[in-house]
């Protein structure tokens, strides 16, 4: 909207609109933005609680794994055996109108594909391990993405609401300003010039 809008009683009126609207639009995406501010905060510790299990579960896996190799020797064709996760799924909830991720796997654990004499309780034990890993893993990847889209619609919510605040509710707040002063002014004006004019036909009428 131009500064040089007509100062009407009309305009006044819908610049005061406009600027409302645009106060309630900032206090709503500020709303917003604090939501999703906070939801990503809860990702991000459970992130970092989810990835220290998966630290300690993969290094109990290895261990089990060379302890596995130790007794068996080099499990490289056994490890052939394992079957390819195919139970993985992925559907979105919704967070303030950002689409967060989740994904599902199957906690299912298939029997160990290991032959009773190819094989000892120490692969069993590493193959129970890698299998949480997997599970934690698929955990990890939902709550990352979801952080990372999180903070993109911040990003985005931060960016409208600075140019609210910054530039859309300055503009109509000057605007206001500018068109009651110049309507105030008219006012005095006309009061003055009424006031003129009476006088001058007092004075006419006395001297009639």
């Amino acid at each position: 909207m131009s500064n040089e809008l007509a100062p009407t009683k009309g305009n006044l009126l819908a610049v005061k609109k406009s600027l409302a609207l645009a106060k309630t639009g900032f206090e709503l995406l500020d709303r917003k933005r604090n939501i999703l501010i906070r939801e990503m905060m809860s990702l991000i510790d459970r992130s970092n609680t989810i990835q220290s299990q998966i630290d300690q579960t993969y290094a109990a896996a290895y261990l089990a794994l060379q302890k596995a190799n130790i007794t068996l020797g080099i499990c490289n064709a056994l490890s052939g055996t394992v079957p390819v996760e195919e139970s993985l799924s992925l559907s979105y909830r919704s967070v303030m109108g950002v689409e967060i991720p989740k994904v599902t796997i199957d906690p299912t654990l298939e029997p160990a594909p290991f032959g009773l004499y190819t094989s000892n309780t120490l692969l069993d034990d590493a193959y129970l391990k890698f299998n949480q890993v997997k599970l934690l893993t698929v955990e990890l990847a939902e709550v990352e993405n979801s952080v990372y889209r999180l903070a993109a619609a911040i990003k985005k919510t931060q960016k409208r609401a600075n140019a609210l605040k910054n530039i859309v509710i300055p503009r109509y707040t000057a605007l206001v300003k500018s068109i009651s002063e110049s309507l105030e002014e008219k006012d005095i004006e006309e009061f003055s010039r009424m006031k003129t004019i009476k006088n001058y036909k007092l004075k006419k009428s006395g001297r009639a």
